[in-house]
């Protein structure tokens, strides 16, 4: 639809059920694009690149705007360029500068690739559907990448990307990494490459579940990978790895190698930069399931490609009612301050709280006390939620990470504020709590919160690195999950480490979410297997 008008805009959020996400954007060509966006010049450079990702860029406050619906609050745009003979002759037709270019499927579900399927699926959708007479073999959504401290980032790893394999210094053959929950893909190994599949999606349904099982069998077919060891999360509920599980059954009983998520992470980082020792990896994200059955998701370990050693983490808190926590973050906030702020009369009249039916929070508070439906987690993005939720940004997610990335967009990069964690034997974010809500009675504005919170976490980064560098006398920093796609947060600590001496590893060319956790599984097990340790 023409993404210069509101009305357009809505109506295609309406029809495919997408509320809140942004939407990507088509721009007619590179001059059109900068009229309505800012763009360094290696973003131009990325954005007229073979590969054709989909590039985030910062909204201009121009004359010229987008529809307001298009990006829904947020700063940045997911911009392309033409990639296809037909999207110039689109252009050519339809006489507009940009066009919203989003995927033929409901929200959730896979691409549809076939002209009967598309219009059956897609009748309350499109009001026209132009069709091929030629077969898509192999769906693949767009990739995504974005710039940030004169590096090229992947958020995204699809069209133009994958399969590309990456050469690796290990015999990686005849292993198949199943990947994780979110944003799935797979891998694959072939001698001593690496192959990753494309961006599968989050494995939440059948659609995508087939999906993944059907390029799963392309890929060994066309790799010609007969796979004898099979690699999984250590999460048992994960679609993929109970796929996986029965995949190694109907192969005749391959072995399957279980690895902790946040140590794929952070050898996902590892592998992509050809390192195979000791490091300091600091993983932060939304969950992984813990050797100790809790939900992990900021974690500090002393690890190589073998194993790892937990040397410290963020305080556990409860999660209450589970998964729900992630798509309302009030929970999160509500759940931090009946840890920190023990006291009900100091928070009680928060303005977040105000907007929560009474009924429902108070319920929420009982459940805490009572420890009923309310699991531990050390996640880094249930941090980010609380917080978001707590100072007026989001307490109600309509997409995976709204909460954190709205927290990100307000940061007032004028303030010069702080808070602190504590780091003892876990790391405390009690003081951060506890300073917000002096803040919140003053009437600070969110923007400075945000500031303040950022800094903290950077800050807490960089005095767990100098702590562990100074035990363990280790100086390579590795950085992984999905919470590095917070672009102050990996800009400035990156920054920060580097002034101070650590050799810092961060991705590049692999997502740090958990599109890229498959690389990690792959040569944990690879390196498990030459030393007899499965």
């Amino acid at each position: 639809c023409n993404a210069t008008a509101e009305e357009a805009v809505v109506r295609l959020r309406q029809r495919k059920f997408r509320e809140g996400k942004p939407f990507a954007v088509m721009f007619k060509d590179l001059s059109e694009c900068r009229k309505y966006m800012e763009i360094s010049d290696q973003e131009a450079e990325i954005l007229g690149s073979w590969r054709r990702p989909i590039v985030l860029l910062k909204n201009k406050n121009g004359q010229d705007q987008l529809a307001p619906g298009v990006s829904n609050g947020f700063d940045t745009t997911g911009v392309m360029l033409p990639y296809m003979p037909l999207h110039y002759l689109l252009f050519d037709q339809l006489g507009l500068p940009a066009i919203v270019l989003t995927s033929g499927n409901l929200s959730d579900e896979p691409v549809i690739i076939d002209n009967e399927t598309a219009r059956q699926r897609l009748e309350k959708v499109a009001d026209a559907f132009l069709l091929y007479n030629r077969e898509i073999h192999n769906r693949a959504d767009d990739s995504v990448v974005f710039s940030t401290g004169m590096k090229t980032r992947l958020i995204r790893r699809s069209r133009g990307y994958a399969p590309s394999p990456v050469n690796l210094r290990m015999n990686v053959d005849g292993i198949f990494a199943a990947g994780a929950e979110l944003v799935n893909c797979f891998c694959l190994g072939k001698e001593q490459k690496a192959i990753m599949s494309q961006h599968i999606g989050d494995l939440k349904n059948l659609e995508t579940l087939d999906f993944y099982s059907e390029s799963l069998h392309r890929f060994t077919d066309l790799f010609r990978v007969v796979p004898r060891v099979v690699a999984v999360d250590l999460h048992p509920d994960y679609l993929s790895t109970r796929f996986a599980e029965e995949f190694a059954v109907r192969c005749g009983g391959l072995p399957v190698v279980r690895i902790q998520h946040h140590h794929a992470h952070i050898a996902s980082c590892m592998a992509e930069h050809g390192l195979d020792e000791k490091v300091i990896g600091i993983s932060m994200d939304g969950v992984g399931y813990g050797t100790d059955g809790n939900i992990w998701g900021l974690e500090v370990m002393k690890c190589d490609l073998l194993d790892f050693e937990r040397l410290n983490h963020l305080d556990y808190i409860q999660q209450p009612g589970g998964d729900i926590a992630n798509i309302e973050p009030w929970r999160m906030a509500l759940s931090y301050l009946n840890k920190y702020i023990t006291s009900e009369t100091q928070y009680a009249e928060l303005s977040f709280l105000k907007k929560i039916p009474y009924e429902k929070s108070s319920v929420v508070l009982k459940a805490l006390q009572n420890q009923i439906n309310t699991p531990l987690t050390s996640s880094a993005g249930r941090l980010f939620d609380g917080v978001a939720a707590l100072i007026g940004v989001c307490s109600f997610s309509s997409f995976h990470a709204e909460a954190p990335m709205r927290l990100e967009q307000i940061i007032d990069e004028q303030d010069q504020g702080s808070y602190e964690f504590i780091i003892g034997d876990t790391i405390n974010p009690g003081p951060v709590i506890q300073q917000i809500i002096i803040d919140l009675k003053k009437g600070i504005p969110a923007g400075k919160m945000s500031a303040r919170f950022h800094k903290a976490v950077v800050n807490l980064l960089v005095n767990l690195a100098e702590k562990y560098r100074a035990e363990l006398n280790i100086n390579k920093i590795v950085l992984s999950g999905g919470t590095y796609q917070n672009r102050y947060i990996l800009k400035n600590s990156e920054a920060k480490l580097s002034k101070l001496h650590f050799e810092v590893f961060t991705q590049e060319q692999f997502p740090s979410n958990d599109g890229g956790i498959a690389l990690g599984q792959l040569v944990i097990a690879a390196k498990r297997i030459q030393n007899d340790y499965i």
